[in-house]
C-alpha cells in the first residue's frame, strides 16, 4: 500500500479584486492548509482559499451614518456559557443573531409615501443569519444591514416574545413524531424534521406598490405548514423550537 505524503503550505488571503473605500480595510488572514502530494497531482490543482473577515473601520472615523433604509446594529456578544454555567468551547459558541440599533438611515419612499422605520436607536432586534456587512468599529462588532433584513424586535431574552416586523411570522414548531403510524418507536436520527407549527405572532404586513400595508393571511393560533428550508430557527427558554419566516413561505393552514 502506497503512503500519501502531506506537506503544509501557507495561503495568504488578499483583498485583490474587491472594492476598496477610504478608511475601510479588510483584515489580512493567513491560513495554513495541508495539500496532499500524489502522482499526477500538484498544488496548482487547488484553488485559492478565501476567508471572509469583518471590515475594520479606521480609528480616525468616529461615526457611521447609514444611508436610505439601512440600519447599523451593535452585535450582541456570543454566549460563552450554558444556562447552567458550563463554559462552551469556541467551536460550540453560536453566532449571535441579535443586537441593538445604534443608527438608522433616512428611510425610503414607496409610491408617494415616505416609509418610517419600524425601529429606532436603542431598539433591540433579531436579524437574518446571513444578512448585512460586518464591521469592526471602535473595537466592537457591528452589522450594517437593510431594515427588511431585521426579523423582529426582541426586548427580552426569550424568542417567544419576538414582535415580527413587516411580513414576518413567528411560528412555534410542532414536536417531531415519536412513533410511526404502525406504532414503532423512532430513534432521534430517524425523526423527520417537522415543517408544521402554530403561529405565535405576525408582523404588520408587507408594503404594496403605493406603500400601504397589506394584511397577512394567517393569524396567531393558526396551525400552518411552511416551506422546509425557509426562515431563521431559534430555541426558546423552555427548550421549544421556533422559526421566524416570511408570510410568503407559509404554504397552507391546517385544521
Amino acid at each position: 500500500m502506497s503512503a500519501a505524503q502531506l506537506t503544509a503550505t501557507s495561503v495568504t488571503v488578499s483583498s485583490r479584486g474587491l472594492p476598496s473605500f477610504e478608511g475601510l480595510r479588510n483584515s489580512s488572514v493567513k491560513v495554513s492548509a495541508f495539500v496532499p502530494l500524489r502522482k499526477n497531482l500538484n498544488q496548482r490543482c487547488f484553488s485559492t482559499l478565501v476567508v471572509k473577515a469583518a471590515t475594520v473601520v479606521a480609528p480616525k472615523y468616529t461615526s457611521i451614518t447609514p444611508l436610505a433604509d439601512r440600519v447599523l446594529v451593535k452585535i450582541k456578544e456570543a454566549e460563552e456559557k450554558t444556562s447552567g454555567g458550563i463554559l462552551l468551547p469556541t467551536t460550540a459558541v453560536t453566532k449571535p443573531q441579535a443586537g441593538e440599533v445604534v443608527a438608522v438611515g433616512e428611510g425610503k419612499t414607496v409610491g408617494k409615501n415616505k416609509i418610517d422605520f419600524s425601529v429606532k436607536t436603542g431598539t433591540k432586534v433579531v436579524y437574518s443569519k446571513y444578512a448585512g456587512t460586518e464591521l469592526e468599529f471602535n473595537g466592537t462588532n457591528h452589522l450594517l444591514l437593510k431594515e427588511d433584513d431585521i426579523v423582529g424586535i426582541l426586548e427580552t431574552d426569550d424568542i417567544q416574545d419576538l414582535k415580527p416586523l413587516n411580513e414576518r411570522v413567528l411560528i412555534k414548531v410542532a414536536e417531531a413524531e415519536q412513533t410511526t403510524a404502525g406504532g414503532l418507536l423512532l430513534t432521534e436520527a430517524s425523526k423527520e424534521k417537522p415543517s408544521v407549527g402554530t403561529v405565535v405572532a405576525v408582523g404588520p404586513g408587507p408594503l404594496d406598490e403605493e406603500g400601504n400595508r397589506k394584511p397577512i393571511s394567517v393569524s396567531p393560533g393558526n396551525t400552518v405548514m411552511y416551506s422546509k428550508y425557509a426562515g431563521n430557527e431559534f430555541k426558546g427558554k423552555d427548550g421549544s423550537e421556533y422559526i421566524a419566516l416570511r408570510a410568503s413561505d407559509v404554504m397552507a393552514v391546517l385544521s
